[in-house]
């Protein structure tokens, strides 16, 4: 992300760049980590075909039990990672860049394979994959919170909350929601 558009809040059409963007920095993470790790997934809006979302990448690496998480950290801070913390939310560690890369903006997590986190990841992305009607709503509402709150991220991410809730409320009442990584 260009430094001037940070704390910027914009939405924009479905780009299959994403999609290309997400395996290069798998690629990347592959190379550093991959030995450690289950497997790397897109999640959030721009992993989902068709959905209108903010021009950052989420990632979620899995891996099977903290006891190789000291080593994900280590390997992951010798190619510029810096180690956050779950920054609130058990079981989803978060990582930030400490340097500009090549890459388009992304937000970068851990996640044990049976995390509450992950699954809820998952699970929201693959029921807007099949929900065309709600992936829309998600969507047209994402695009006027971003033009009403431009400069106000935690407004914008408040003006999600039902919405968010009334789709986690459809994927339980559905049997959705993963209860296990699918391998």
């Amino acid at each position: 992300m260009d430094s001037k558009m940070r704390g910027i809040v914009w939405c924009e059409a479905y780009n299959e760049l994403w999609k290309a963007e997400f395996c290069r920095i798998k690629v990347m993470l592959i190379e550093c980590i991959g030995d450690l790790i289950i497997d790397i997934e897109h999640v959030g809006s721009t992993s989902v075909e068709g959905l209108i979302a903010k021009p950052i990448i989420d990632i979620d690496i899995v891996f099977d039990s903290y006891t190789v998480f000291p080593m994900i950290i280590n390997k992951l801070k010798t190619i510029g990672f810096i180690h956050e913390g779950d920054c609130g939310i058990k079981n989803r560690e978060a990582f930030k860049r400490n340097y500009e890369d090549e890459y388009m903006s992304y937000h970068l997590y851990t996640c044990p394979k049976d995390s509450k986190e992950l699954f809820r990841h998952l699970s929201f992305r693959e029921y807007l994959k099949a929900n065309a009607n709600d992936r829309e709503a998600y969507g047209n509402l994402k695009m006027d919170l971003a033009k009403r709150f431009p400069e106000d991220i935690n407004s914008y991410m408040a003006g999600k909350n039902e919405c968010v809730r009334c789709i986690y409320e459809k994927i339980e009442n559905n049997s959705m929601l993963f209860t296990k990584y699918p391998l």
